[in-house]
């Protein structure tokens, strides 16, 4: 359980965990494109999140409850690999170049997106202690 002060900031700077971890996932995938049998991997975080919340509270609570009550400890990010036995090369590898640089630039402005609402987060504790 978090508190109710860092809650969001807790689940916002998990996200930004996941998400950093899922670029340097994705920049791997690039840098093995050429790599005979290579078979892209990717991370799964978000469906263990959205269980979290939806575990936490009452139907009835408020995002923040949800927030303040999650278990953050119990949320795992999992790298897995896709398609083991798909290739669309005649090496074995699964990687398409175009679809990597495409996931990594939208996997680098989710992650500048939850850097900017925790800063906007601390932002708001600040003005409440002035």
């Amino acid at each position: 359980m978090n508190s109710g002060a860092f809650g969001y900031v807790d689940v916002l700077k998990t996200a930004a965990d996941a998400s950093w971890l899922r670029e340097e996932v994705l920049t791997n995938n690039i840098a093995n494109v050429d790599t005979p049998n290579y078979k892209r991997q990717d991370v799964e975080f978000t469906t263990y999140l959205k269980s979290a919340l939806e575990q936490a509270g009452t139907p009835a609570s408020t995002l923040t409850q949800k927030v303040n009550e999650a278990n953050l400890s119990g949320i795992t990010t999992r790298t897995y690999t896709e398609n083991t036995t798909l290739s669309y090369r005649m090496d074995g590898n699964n990687v398409d170049l175009s679809t990597e640089n495409a996931e990594l630039a939208a996997e680098q402005i989710n992650y500048n997106a939850l850097i900017d609402s925790m800063n906007n987060e601390f932002t708001r504790m600040k003005a409440v202690l002035k």
